[in-house]
């Protein structure tokens, strides 16, 4: 490995900023698949689906965002940027992809009604629900995320 590439890779493991958000990312994800253990045993969807608590969602753009302002600060065009996106995919996690779970349920009775009245089941297998996040599990992420952040960037 060149010179360049390594300074490339040291650089990019210890950017505070990016590091508050992965390791806010595999906190929420990690405990999520822990709560859904203890609920309901081994489940391979959670290691990578959507939904469920803390939001992964909320925990990653808001660790990236408070790392930011923390890091870059408020006048910065990092801290902008990464609030904004924060907004955006938070936005989306609650309101679109919550949404979406919500048809996909709807759909699923319409499918499972049909099947029992020996009709054409419209899809061949149920759609996943599990996409978007409840306001609390929105919360507890963005928490975890800040708190991560604060962490990360303040050691």
């Amino acid at each position: 490995m060149g010179e360049g590439t390594k300074d490339f890779f040291l650089e990019l493991v210890t950017n505070r900023v990016l590091m508050s958000a992965i390791a806010a990312w595999a906190i929420a994800q990690g405990t999520k698949i822990a709560i859904e253990f203890i609920k309901h045993g081994v489940s391979l969807k959670r290691l990578a689906g959507g939904g469920g608590m803390p939001s992964a969602h909320g925990a990653t753009v808001t660790g990236l965002a408070t790392a930011a302002l923390i890091v870059c600060g408020p006048g910065s065009a990092e801290f902008p940027i990464a609030m904004f996106f924060a907004i955006i995919v938070i936005y989306d996690a609650r309101n679109v992809r919550y949404e979406t779970g919500r048809q996909a349920a709807a759909l699923n009775r319409l499918r499972q009604e049909r099947i029992q009245e020996g009709k054409d089941e419209l899809y061949p297998a149920p759609m996943e629900e599990k996409m978007g996040h409840t306001i609390p599990e929105l919360i507890a992420g963005c928490i975890l995320g800040a708190a991560v952040a604060a962490v990360v960037c303040l050691i």
